[in-house]
């Protein structure tokens, strides 16, 4: 602590940085899988690309299901998201939360509203008592508003969702991780899947891990390091694809996810947050000058393991050591943090990613409240919440067993197709009347919703 306090002091009274930043040379691929990716001239990112044998390549078992995924969202003027749920609901075998059903009409506010409306009937009808209620209290002036849509997004496509199997060689799984990170951090997960024979892509972000570190901020803004991420994929990407992100590496799988909506199979959020977009916090202990921040790297580090994991003993600070997570400069933490500058990442993008998703939610997150992994789940098209009660924000590391075991139980998921209930679904009338109360509960295999875990556990 007093060493890292005169090196602060001393590149504060000399005007300079107190990190070194060099560019990493380029070199060969290890005989562990590493390489390095030349993304800009001068800029090279560690890659961890493990490629298994394949001396037979296993044949699918199911050709799986084909989801109709058809939505309508519109946006009112009164700040309100107004999602349709049009397509046929793919039927889940996973034990989760969040999926939502076919023909049902989603009403929530945007990310400056402070609550969150009630689902409304499957048909879009409404209380008549209700609306009564209203009247009374002033909300028809709110109707009016909605009635005047500030624009309207359609979404009309078939997808087709099969398992993922290791031995297939159309398959590659991607590993991004968040800010003070490093693929390192993915260990358990790299060794368990390649060892399965998938084949998985793990990069360090740029001033992370062994990756080059800039020393301009601009390096580090999210279209940035959006952008290494995108060449990343383009590099390695094959014919079905999936994306596995945690904390601030969720958001470079989303952005991913609506760019190359083909060629992403299924999406894994760990930690993520909210469908929020983001802005760099104007008070945050971030903006203090870097020399500031490399006197106060023990404190940070020490607050870190306090809210980044749900024990706090001498195996999760040799965890921290080994992986390093939480070990960058000062100069990377802080133009990390203000370069959280992402404002098309709101709601209605979020709302239009039609790949399966899978939510991983440690329950001792002292970053990450359940409820915006929740509200997440109420706003993509097909997701499954799974929350863990064991682990906190580094779930990966604290349990990596429980991920990987969820992690491959979704990569083997597929939905089933039920010739049975698209006829009942096509054949329904537009004016069907609301179904009873008995008729609508929900079966126990059937994954409850996002508002339903929270109402329950209210």
């Amino acid at each position: 602590m007093l060493t890292r306090f005169v090196e602060g002091l001393f590149c504060c009274l000399s005007s300079r940085s107190s990190n070194v930043v060099v560019p990493i040379e380029t070199s060969e691929p290890s005989a562990d899988g590493y390489e390095f990716v030349e993304v800009k001239p001068g800029r090279m990112l560690r890659v961890r690309h493990m490629l298994p044998e394949r001396p037979v390549v296993e044949e699918p078992s199911g050709q799986g299901g084909t989801v109709s995924c058809k939505r309508k969202i519109t946006v009112y003027r009164n700040g309100q998201l107004y999602i349709e749920n049009l397509g046929e609901r793919a039927s889940a075998e996973l034990k989760c939360s969040g999926e939502t059903e076919a023909n049902s009409t989603v009403e929530v506010e945007l990310a400056e509203g402070k609550s969150t409306p009630p689902v409304s009937p499957p048909d879009g009808r409404t209380d008549p008592a209700k609306e009564a209620s209203r009247e009374g209290t002033g909300e028809a002036q709110v109707r009016g508003q909605r009635r005047k849509p500030k624009r309207t997004i359609i979404i009309d496509c078939e997808r087709r969702i099969s398992a993922c199997k290791g031995t297939h060689p159309d398959v590659a799984l991607f590993f991004v991780h968040g800010v003070g990170g490093s693929l390192d951090i993915w260990n358990r997960q790299l060794d368990f899947f390649s060892r399965l024979g998938y084949e998985v892509i793990a990069p360090d972000l740029a001033g992370h891990g062994a990756s080059s570190a800039p020393q301009i901020t601009a390096a580090y803004t999210f279209y940035a390091l959006a952008e290494d991420m995108r060449i990343i994929f383009k590099r390695y990407a094959k014919k079905r694809n999936v994306l596995i992100g945690h904390s601030y590496g969720v958001s470079f799988c989303t952005f991913l996810a609506h760019e190359y909506p083909e060629q992403i199979h299924k999406l894994v959020m760990i930690n993520g947050g909210g469908p929020t977009a983001l802005e760099p916090s104007l008070c945050s202990i971030f903006n203090l000058p870097t020399c500031v921040l490399h006197c106060m790297s023990p404190l940070l580090s020490w607050c870190f393991l306090k809210a980044g994991f749900a024990r706090q003993g001498s195996k999760e600070k040799q965890l921290l050591r080994e992986n390093n997570a939480f070990n960058v400069s000062s100069f990377v933490l802080r133009a990390m943090m203000s370069g959280q500058y992402w404002p098309e990442g709101d709601e209605v993008y979020h709302a239009e990613i039609t790949a399966p998703t899978l939510l991983v939610h440690g329950m001792h997150d002292k970053f990450v409240p359940v409820e915006e992994d929740q509200r997440m789940a109420e706003i993509l098209l097909m997701a499954f919440l799974k929350v863990l009660e064991e682990g906190s924000h580094m779930v990966m590391m604290e349990c990596p067993e429980t991920v990987n075991t969820l992690l491959y139980e979704f990569l083997l998921w597929e939905p089933a197709t039920s010739p049975s209930s698209k006829t009942i679904s096509k054949s329904r009338p537009e004016t069907a009347k609301p179904q009873s109360d008995q008729s609508r509960t929900v079966p126990e295999d059937r994954p409850c919703s996002a508002r339903q875990a929270s109402n329950s556990t209210s």
